[in-house]
């Protein structure tokens, strides 16, 4: 069995150099819960639809023409996104993500 002083030299060996984040992150989350609630709903919504049309993220970027990386942040349900992406969203997955909230005549 260590004793109390082993384990914690074990553990100030793997301790992070840098400060941890995790407070700053976690009020951030919940400044801005309401529009992330929003990007997570519009993310699942996304990968359903690319699971149904069978299309990855790679497909997905050319036909918004933007890079795969922006479309695994969006993925992720953390980007902030704008009307006109959503709007990009919508038309490259035949999705309806703002017309049942809004329609237009």
């Amino acid at each position: 069995m260590k004793t109390k002083e082993e384990t914690i030299s074990k553990l100030n060996e793997h301790r992070s150099t840098s400060p941890s984040k995790w407070r700053e992150n976690a009020e951030w989350r919940m400044v801005n819960r309401t529009w992330l609630r929003y990007s997570q709903q519009i993310a699942m919504m996304m990968l359903d639809r690319m699971e149904e049309l069978g299309i990855t993220q790679k497909a997905l970027a050319k036909r918004m023409g933007c890079s795969q990386q922006y479309i695994s942040r969006v993925l992720k349900g953390t980007e902030n996104l704008s009307i006109e992406t959503i709007s990009k969203i919508e038309n490259a997955l035949e999705l309806s993500i703002l017309e049942p909230a809004f329609t237009i005549h």
